[in-house]
């Protein structure tokens, strides 16, 4: 597999941007060798800028779940694109959107589009705290959501330490507002909120963890934050960037039936375009300012080209779609686990996974049988030659 002009491309990267890149992960720091500079993205493959072609199980993290350059996305973006790429006043398309994601979700009253997950995550804790009155954060171990300052924190030794923050640049003023306990131990949140629940504002999960491998939540985790945060007054925020409208049409929380007071989103409500947004109870979203006194703001909030985008790719999807990507996933899934003998060894064999042990990867509607059977084969070979290495 050539990598020249990869190399090439990324020693010229590092003189322009820190470590070369521009997100972290991106550097290969977590697998090893050179980050795969990519030239273009057909379907289910990718092809970098020395030939190499990939099935990909990226999927630009997410967002492209009906594929690369699917037809009818690329044609909304192009529509859009002839009658302004930005206007930083409202547009019908933002409308379009939002009615759409309330037909997929009808229990989400009012909305607000943003431009990234973090941007969405942040202002949902904002307004919560805005709407609470209080300044106090609960977060779970491992869960990822975004890189706002109030969300760089890790857990001490016990419920009671506070949060120290995982980067140098968050204030330790700001970090101790954040408390965090083991994802999934219901028990622990409990015995917080019978200590110092009058603090805290809000309770923000992923539904399904997808930054520290991908982990389900236990049968009544999820049911039981709702319902302890509604006793004690606080706010329950499910973040659904990663999740939203890939786990079902109604993402996860259509999915595992809950009901939270503010939801966020990101990666799919786009299209693959820079995009967020969040949303909930009428009540809690009519403090966001120009209604309210919760200030948030974006000259690129609504951008049409995201809107676009992000009504072309929920209009496709059905429940066809997640039947494909179930029966995908678990063709993969099975095959992989069964030639999956070694870690950790290298599989350069056409195929583009996370370069991360923690990161999720993701099937889409663009992958074909035969792309799993591929992929299943590249991974027994890889795990072949791991063992006789």
């Amino acid at each position: 597999m050539k990598t020249d002009y990869s190399e090439k491309l990324f020693a010229k990267a590092k003189d322009l941007f820190p470590g070369g890149v521009n997100s972290p992960v991106r550097a290969f720091k977590g697998v090893g060798g050179t980050p795969r500079f990519i030239a273009k993205g057909r379907g289910s493959r990718m092809f970098d800028v020395d030939g190499n072609a990939y099935i990909d199980y990226v999927g630009s993290w997410g967002p492209l779940i009906l594929g690369h350059c699917h037809s009818d996305v690329m044609q909304a973006v192009q529509d859009a694109l002839k009658e302004g790429a930005s206007f930083g006043a409202p547009s019908p398309r933002e409308i379009r959107l939002g009615e759409l994601v309330q037909r997929r979700m009808p229990w989400l009253e009012r909305m607000r589009f943003c431009s990234s997950g973090t941007e969405a995550t942040t202002a949902a804790i904002r307004l919560a705290r805005g709407f609470t009155g209080r300044d106090d954060l609960l977060k779970f171990d491992g869960c990822y959501h975004g890189a706002g300052d109030p969300l760089l924190v890790k857990a001490g030794s016990g419920v009671e330490t506070l949060g120290l923050p995982d980067s140098p640049g968050v204030p330790a003023d700001l970090a101790k507002h954040t408390l965090t306990l083991p994802w999934n131990d219901l028990a622990a949140v409990e015995k917080l909120f019978e200590k110092t629940g009058s603090t805290i504002a809000a309770v923000i999960t992923e539904p399904v963890v997808g930054n520290m491998g991908v982990l389900v939540p236990r049968p009544g985790f999820l049911e039981g934050l709702a319902r302890i945060c509604k006793q004690h007054g606080a706010l329950f925020i499910v973040d659904e960037v990663m999740t939203g409208f890939r786990l079902s049409l109604g993402g996860a929380c259509g999915r595992f039936g809950i009901r939270p007071d503010l939801v966020t989103f990101g990666k799919v409500i786009g299209g693959g375009l820079p995009v967020g947004a969040f949303g909930g109870r009428a009540d809690v979203m009519d403090r966001i300012a120009p209604a309210g006194p919760v200030y948030q703001a974006g000259t690129l909030s609504g951008n049409p080209l995201a809107m676009a985008a992000g009504t072309a790719t929920l209009s496709e999807l059905s429940e066809a779609t997640y039947q494909k990507l179930e029966q995908l996933s678990a063709e993969l899934a099975a095959g992989l686990e069964e030639g999956a003998k070694a870690a950790g060894a290298p599989l350069e064999r056409g195929v583009y996974l996370p370069p991360s042990q923690f990161e999720a990867a993701f099937v889409s509607a663009a992958h074909s049988p035969e792309d799993i059977q591929t992929t299943i084969a590249a991974g027994r070979e890889a795990f072949r030659e791991a063992l006789q290495g």
